[in-house]
């Protein structure tokens, strides 16, 4: 799936906080694919990077896929088409909510 291209439908926007954990703030964009599902049986989750304002959709380019070792669930990162991050880039913008599992960022090889 990286190097696809995805839209994202955004139900927690940049600046936004968890419906359930009050005190987890969303500095990027996250939403999930229509019509795709993960293992855990919801659609899949994304995180969008690259965009600095809050979205309802976004169109753009799978660049990685974080596994998570200790759940079932893995989240994809999406992008504008012609930008790319870093392992290292990737995981300072997600930290906020990946720091509480043990996942591993797959790029493409590309």
């Amino acid at each position: 799936m990286i190097g696809d291209i995805v839209t994202v439908t955004v139900d927690r926007p940049m600046g936004s906080f968890h419906p359930e954990c009050k005190d987890m703030y969303y500095p990027v964009n996250y939403g999930y694919i229509e019509g795709i599902f993960a293992p855990d049986g919801e659609e899949q989750d994304a995180y969008i990077l690259g965009v600095d304002i809050p979205l309802k959709t976004f169109t753009g380019k799978i660049i990685a896929v974080i596994r998570r070792a200790d759940d079932v669930e893995e989240k994809w990162v999406v992008c504008p088409t012609g930008m790319s991050f870093t392992r290292f880039e990737i995981m300072e913008q997600v930290r906020f909510q990946e720091q509480y599992f043990k996942s591993e960022i797959i790029l493409s090889e590309v």
